[in-house]
């Protein structure tokens, strides 16, 4: 064998990331876990940990002060949080969601002016696309923006706002032209300060899971924002929302892998020492089979997320279909594995003395969010259909 053959697998330095965000991920996170979900707190101990390490926002440019990681280096940092704590993982994973927009499209001058702040960890970053009665059809949204000389000023509510009230910018879509002849060219998107006015977090949604993470209503009653913090050019927000998802997908398929993965190391570590009928709940061939199927599928999942966020950081064209498909199977695979893993914990798996249970609570939201699962499948069918 030639150990020097490099084709098909991760770099050194991804490994090397790796190994960092895991010894960081156990002692700084991992102890934390548990609290911040049963009192449904924000991770603070995590953030300050991934802040002071430079793993918060590792994928924006050295240009603007950041550490200028690849997407799978991004995706393996979410993935090794999640691993330990779901909640904690939305840091880095909202981070790149919130600025990926302007990195895509905004003007230099305004990415000069959010992405440093964002870089240094003095500032995270949140994502407003979804209305109460535009989730899945986002060109129906109502929130609007209209401008006033050298502002525009914006009225409406936005909803499920992932770490909304601990952000400090917001990039928001709204209508800006209500009379285009197709919805979707009448959508801007925008940069908004926690500090303009107008501006106002609601209440936190009370959620199943990723309790430590607030998700809120964000509302804009005239908030007036410099007329520059534009993000590309009037009717291109939701082409823009849209791209993004195509970039930051893979993100939530390596949260569910993450959160797939821890389940299955603390069921393996679980069955190895309960003992039943005088042997090791391990030694029993229908836990050994269900075991081998869990990790066939993270692993297979894994792969598929580390090659969206591949083909998405050399800019390939059509991601849709293959930045669906990593989110829509993680996701699919992290609800199944941490089912069988409260199962093989039996009765325990059902108290939250252990943290299976908070796994398969946490993971139902990858199924959910940045697109349900149905969506992804019709995203996938029509890149299918259109050949």
């Amino acid at each position: 064998m030639d150990p020097s053959f490099g084709t098909y697998q991760l770099a050194e330095e991804h490994e090397a990331l790796r190994e960092a965000v895991r010894s960081l991920a156990e002692n700084e996170i991992a102890p934390h876990a548990a609290d911040v979900d049963e009192h449904e707190r924000y991770p603070v101990e995590a953030r300050e940990a991934l802040v002071k390490a430079g793993f918060h926002a590792t994928h924006i440019p050295e240009e603007y002060g950041g550490e200028g990681a690849d997407a799978i280096s991004t995706c393996i940092v979410i993935e090794e949080v999640a691993r330990v704590c779901a909640n904690s993982s939305l840091i880095p994973a909202v981070n790149k969601l919130g600025t990926v927009p302007i990195l895509l499209s905004a003007s230099d001058q305004l990415k000069k002016q959010v992405l440093p702040s964002i870089a240094a960890g003095e500032a995270m970053c949140s994502y407003a696309l979804s209305e109460r009665e535009a989730g899945s059809d986002t060109a129906s949204m109502r929130t609007r923006a209209r401008l006033d000389g050298d502002h525009w000023v914006l009225n409406g509510t936005k909803c499920w706002i992932t770490n909304a009230g601990e952000s400090a910018w917001y990039t928001v879509m709204a209508v800006t032209d209500p009379d285009a002849a197709k919805p979707v060219d009448g959508i801007s998107a925008f940069v908004v300060h926690k500090d303009d006015p107008g501006f106002e977090v609601g209440p936190k949604e009370r959620k199943l899971g990723i309790k430590g993470s607030p998700t809120c209503e964000i509302y804009f009653t005239d908030c007036a924002i410099p007329a520059d913090r534009i993000i590309g050019e009037p009717g291109t927000g939701l082409k823009t929302a849209l791209r993004t998802l195509d970039h930051t997908r893979p993100t939530i398929g390596a949260q569910a892998v993450g959160i797939a993965q821890g389940a299955l190391d603390a069921a393996v570590a679980y069955v190895k020492e309960r003992k039943q009928f005088g042997r090791a709940v391990a030694d029993f061939q229908g836990v050994q089979f269900m075991l081998a199927d869990m990790a066939m599928k993270i692993e297979a999942a894994r792969h598929m997320v580390y090659v969206a966020a591949a083909r998405a950081e050399r800019g390939e064209p059509n991601l849709g279909f293959i930045s669906s498909a990593a989110k829509c199977y993680a996701s699919d695979v992290a609800m199944e594995v941490t089912t069988d893993a409260v199962q093989l914990f039996g009765g325990a798996g059902y108290t939250r003395d252990f943290p299976v249970e908070r796994m398969m609570r946490d993971a139902k939201i990858t199924q959910i969010y940045e697109g349900t699962n149905q969506i992804q499948r019709m995203v996938m069918a029509r890149s299918l259909l259109k050949g």
